[in-house]
């Protein structure tokens, strides 16, 4: 696609980033079939095509509008589209690149304004944790919408506190102590049956990825910054061999630390580094059956797995949640249709489009529960409380299923 950069992008880095990515489009729509809100909505502009042609008529001059900027919005960032793309056009950057060039010239109504500010700046607060603690103690006379975000009270279980000489970093996140600790400690207890020890470097924040995606984009670079600095000491020591993340959604935003600060030369080489260390806990499932296969005790029963998005697109890791499992002697299924699709979490996605969000997570549930499963699985928080949501069923992060056959 033949792109005619204007004065104000032409030279620029972003220009010439979004140019050579909008060089490898052909406009085919392969993208079109496989786009969730393109399949709720049914409009050409809420699809990836559409999406593309709006930030190419912003690089090459035209004056955004609102309505530009909703159609940007209403992107779930899922990159479906770029699983599906025969040319491998990278969407997921373009479209930062666009709406970062959107916020930029299109004000927001106070209203949105201050609900972005809420949750770019309270979900990283200090104050989050305590706040949903209170949450969890009064869930039952929170109103519906609202109800659905806290998940119900979880005891995180104990921290192993056996050393190892192996040792990996661990991302602890920034919702997810307050939200559902378990993960963490179940990761931390499954690792150390494998003689692994699970390292969390005191200091460390957010991923980036909340604010980055909410178009703070530096204060999402500043967040990446951070903790590379924080991590970096473990990392120029030798003292660790990866950096685990048992959330897709930080994992496939670390993976891309390098991209990221590519132009910071103070950071480039390191968030390179960084970015090459960092694994999704999946990753290490081939290396872990050997050393759990005589431990671990499943109970009989089928799990439903809904893979996120950034597992398998993002990252574009696929499959190794059902062959470790099942090489441990779980029973794991994907649902028959529509596993690839979005279920509409999506970070802050279900609080900002919540209509969609809702009919994509009901949509993903309906295949889901068509397997008559004990209980789903996933692999990224935001999934597993946003399908929470929507069914009576448990649903779980996988890790916590393994612990629990381990005893732990």
């Amino acid at each position: 696609m033949q792109t005619h950069l204007s004065p104000e992008f032409a030279g620029t880095a972003e220009g010439a980033e979004a140019e050579a990515i909008l060089r490898k489009c052909v406009h085919c729509g392969f993208c079109t079939a496989t786009c969730p809100t393109y399949q709720v909505l049914g409009d050409e502009l809420d699809g990836p095509r559409g999406r593309i042609y709006l930030i190419k008529q912003v690089l090459e001059g035209h004056e955004p509008t609102r309505k530009t900027q909703l159609h940007l919005d209403r992107c779930l960032t899922c990159r479906n589209c770029e699983s599906t793309c025969p040319s491998g056009v990278d969407y997921g950057n373009l479209v930062d690149i666009g709406r970062g060039i959107v916020e930029r010239k299109v004000a927001r109504g106070a209203p949105a304004q201050a609900l972005r500010w809420a949750l770019k700046e309270g979900l990283t607060s200090p104050l989050f944790a305590p706040a949903m603690k209170v949450g969890k103690a009064v869930r039952g006379l929170l109103p519906a919408r609202l109800r659905e975000k806290v998940p119900a009270r979880q005891e995180a279980g104990r921290w192993p506190t056996r050393t190892h000489a192996r040792k990996v970093l661990v991302l602890a996140g920034c919702v997810q102590p307050a939200m559902m600790p378990n993960i963490n400690t179940a990761t931390a207890r499954v690792l150390d049956a494998a003689g692994i020890q699970s390292v969390i470097a005191q200091g460390e924040g957010c991923c980036g990825a909340l604010k980055f995606h909410l178009n703070d984009q530096d204060g999402g670079r500043a967040q990446m910054r951070h903790n590379i600095d924080t991590w970096w000491p473990y990392v120029e020591r030798g003292e660790v061999e990866t950096i685990v993340m048992n959330a897709s959604g930080c994992g496939v935003t670390v993976r891309e630390y390098g991209h990221h600060l590519q132009h910071d030369p103070a950071y480039a080489d390191k968030a390179k580094r960084i970015s090459a260390l960092t694994r999704d806990l999946s990753e290490l499932l081939p290396d872990l059956v050997p050393l759990l296969k005589d431990k671990v005790k499943p109970r009989p029963g089928l799990f439903a797995y809904h893979p996120p998005c950034t597992l398998q697109h993002g990252q574009k890791l696929r499959g190794g949640v059902e062959q470790g499992m099942a090489a441990l002697g779980f029973e794991v299924r994907l649902a028959l249709n529509e596993a690839h699709l979005c279920c509409g979490s999506a970070g802050t996605y279900s609080v900002l489009q919540p209509e969609i969000a809702h009919t994509l997570r009901d949509r993903k549930l309906s295949h889901l529960n068509a397997l008559e499963p004990q209980a789903i699985v996933s692999a990224n928080i935001g999934c597993i409380t946003h399908l929470q949501s929507g069914t009576g069923k448990p649903v779980r992060h996988w890790v916590e299923v393994l612990d629990e056959a381990l005893g732990g």
